[in-house]
């Protein structure tokens, strides 16, 4: 059984320094992947706007916990459980562990789609996470050749995509369903 770490709303600073809007107030959201990278800034940022985050993670227990430690030290509620999203024995599992704890989910940040549920996509352009420094992309050719093919020229922050997944995942975005949102710093244009 996981253990529960309370609190409620957390994180700052933000890039642009915005008013927090508790805009997922009384929210339930399971976000996948979210021990490390963008999941964790998603489910730290969901906190932020009053969501209670189920931290769901494959491997890193290290990093979950961490992530719902940081939600709780400003006083947010977090729980990390452990899934691997490609068995589907754990996703049962994973769902039912947030049923039992909270009686319901009403946000999911990564994939499904039942009928009847808002179901919307984030492409993100290159973003500074553990995976692009693993891969040994910061201060390369390759990421200097990337960023010069942006209107913005520069490399996407974790907040980049944490602040629109908030908007998909908030009541403003109650008539958005089937779409795909590219946060990319204009690659695409």
């Amino acid at each position: 059984m996981p253990t529960l770490v309370s609190s409620r709303n957390v994180f700052g600073p933000t890039p642009t320094k915005e008013r927090i809007t508790n805009k997922l107030a009384n929210k339930i959201a399971v976000v996948t992947g979210a021990s490390k990278g963008i999941g964790a800034t998603i489910a730290r940022r969901f906190a932020t706007e009053g969501a209670t985050v189920v931290v769901n993670y494959a491997t890193s227990r290290e990093g979950a916990d961490k992530v719902v430690a940081d939600i709780a030290a400003v006083g947010g509620k977090a729980v990390a459980i452990r899934a691997n999203i490609s068995v589907e024995a754990d996703v049962r599992q994973l769902f039912q562990a947030v049923k039992e704890l909270h009686g319901r989910v009403d946000l999911l940040a990564k994939e499904l789609g039942p009928r009847g549920i808002r179901v919307n996509a984030i492409s993100p352009g290159m973003t500074q996470t553990e995976g692009l420094h693993a891969a040994g992309i910061p201060d390369s050719d390759f990421e200097r050749q990337m960023v010069a093919m942006t209107p913005l020229g520069r490399v996407g922050q974790p907040m980049d995509i944490a602040l629109p997944a908030v908007f998909l995942a908030s009541d403003d975005a109650r008539f958005v369903t089937g779409e795909t949102l590219f946060v990319g710093s204009g690659a695409g244009m």
